[in-house]
């Protein structure tokens, strides 16, 4: 029974993989809309925003502990990149210089991410596959 046990912790694990990437693809093609934005309802441009994962861990007992998966700790908003400034007196946000500022979206940068998080979910997609044909397999074997 063991086996069966270990063989539904690896299809959690790559399920988790695949959940969490959902969630960062999602918050990349939220940020490539909103590459152009300069005014928000909350004010000022659109600010970049970022997934964070954390480990899903198990404590197994005597200090040690297994990982059972990902889980998205939080998307939160990009602060540490600053937004970009144009030079555009005749554009409705620009200040009294004539500056206006832009969202901090690279759209190169978000697209680069956005091959990487479907490659991710793709990998795990596989793994989740490999699970079900070993399952299949087992079964066959068990009859």
């Amino acid at each position: 029974m063991d086996g069966v046990s270990n063989l539904f912790t690896g299809m959690r694990a790559a399920a988790s993989g695949m959940s969490a990437e959902r969630v960062r693809i999602d918050t990349i093609a939220k940020n490539i809309a909103n590459a152009q934005v300069t005014h928000t309802p909350e004010g000022g441009p659109y600010r970049r925003e970022v997934v964070h994962f954390a480990p899903i861990v198990r404590s197994t007992g005597f200090g040690k502990s297994e990982n059972l998966g990902v889980r998205v700790a939080g998307v939160r908003a990009d602060d540490s990149t600053p937004f970009e400034r144009i030079h555009d007196p005749s554009h409705p946000d620009a200040d009294a210089d004539g500056w206006v500022n832009y969202p901090n979206v690279n759209t190169t940068r978000e697209m680069a991410d956005l091959i990487t998080a479907v490659r991710a979910y793709e990998a795990n997609l596989d793994v989740a596959s490999s699970f079900v044909r070993m399952a299949e397999r087992a079964l066959r074997l068990a009859q």
